[in-house]
C-alpha cells in the first residue's frame, strides 16, 4: 500500500524542491514507438514524480489538488463522495482536507469512494467496489452518508474510449449527467460539484441543468491536466437546494 500523505500545506506536488533529468527511452525489439513514446512521458512527468515522492495514488491526485488551492471547494468536517475513484488519488487529498482521519467531532470530515475497480484501502474513506452505472448503486451510497447528505461530489469517471471522437464524447457526457442528477439528489444547500468531461464544452442540456441548481458553473483545466488531452473539468459550486429538476432534464 502506498505511504500514506496528505495534502494542503503538505503534497507540494511536481518540483518538490529537486531537480528532474530527462530521461530518453530507446524502441526495444517488444517495444511499439508510441509504447516508448508513452514510457518516456511516464518517467519524465513531474506529477508522476511528485506522486511516488510523496506517496499519492496517482498523478490524477494533483489534478484536485490545484483546482481546490484555486476554488477552496473542500474544508474541514465536510461530507464527500468521489465517484470514479480508482486507484484513488482524489480520495487522498479529499481526506486529508476534510480532516476524515484527523478531525475530531463536527470537524471530522466523511468521504465516501465508489469505483468498480478495486481500490486499496485509504485512511478516512469509505470504498464501494461496485459500478456507479448499476442499478442499486446510488441507494447503495446513500446508505453510507452522514445524515443521508453530501457538501462535495467529485467524478472522475471516464468510460473506456474505443477512438471514435464523438462515441468517446457522448460515453463520457452519458456519465457525466449521471454524476450531475446523484449530486443534485445529495447536496446539501451550497454544496459544490466536480466532473470530468471532454474539451468540446459540456452539452448544454448538462449546462442548463447545472445552471439551473448552482449559482456559479464554470469550466476549468488544472496544471496536471496535459496540455494534449481532451480532458477537461465542470466546477458547479453554491447548490440552490433540493428542487424539482427531473422533469425537464
Amino acid at each position: 500500500m502506498a505511504k500514506k500523505s496528505g495534502s494542503g500545506g503538505r503534497v507540494s506536488g511536481p518540483g518538490g524542491g529537486q531537480r528532474q533529468l530527462h530521461t530518453r527511452v530507446k524502441t526495444a525489439r517488444k517495444r511499439s514507438n508510441s509504447s516508448a513514446r508513452w514510457l518516456e512521458r511516464q518517467l519524465n512527468d513531474p506529477y508522476v514524480a511528485a506522486a511516488k515522492r510523496e506517496g499519492m495514488r496517482s498523478r490524477a491526485a494533483y489534478k484536485l489538488k490545484e483546482i481546490d488551492d484555486k476554488h477552496r471547494i473542500l474544508k474541514p468536517g465536510q461530507r464527500v463522495v468521489d465517484l470514479g475513484a480508482a486507484p484513488g488519488g482524489w480520495s487522498q487529498i479529499a481526506a486529508d482536507r476534510v480532516k476524515a482521519t484527523t478531525g475530531a467531532g463536527p470537524g471530522r470530515g466523511q468521504v465516501v469512494a465508489i469505483d468498480y475497480l478495486g481500490v486499496e484501502a485509504l485512511p478516512g474513506v469509505e470504498i464501494l467496489q461496485l459500478d456507479f452505472t448499476d442499478d442499486d448503486a446510488e441507494e447503495r451510497l446513500k446508505a453510507l452518508l452522514r445524515d443521508g447528505q453530501v457538501d462535495v461530489v467529485l467524478s472522475d469517471m471516464a468510460a473506456p474510449t474505443v477512438g471514435h471522437a464523438r462515441t468517446d464524447h457522448l460515453r463520457i457526457m452519458g456519465l457525466a449527467e449521471m454524476a450531475a442528477h446523484f449530486a443534485i439528489d445529495v447536496l446539501s444547500e451550497g454544496g459544490a460539484f466536480l466532473c470530468k468531461v471532454l474539451q468540446g464544452g459540456t452539452e448544454r442540456e448538462l449546462l442548463d441543468l447545472l445552471k439551473r441548481n448552482f449559482k456559479a458553473v464554470r469550466h476549468v483545466k488544472p496544471p496536471a491536466s496535459r496540455a494534449d488531452s481532451a480532458e477537461l473539468y465542470v466546477l458547479a459550486t453554491g447548490f440552490r437546494g433540493q428542487q424539482d429538476t427531473r422533469s425537464d432534464a
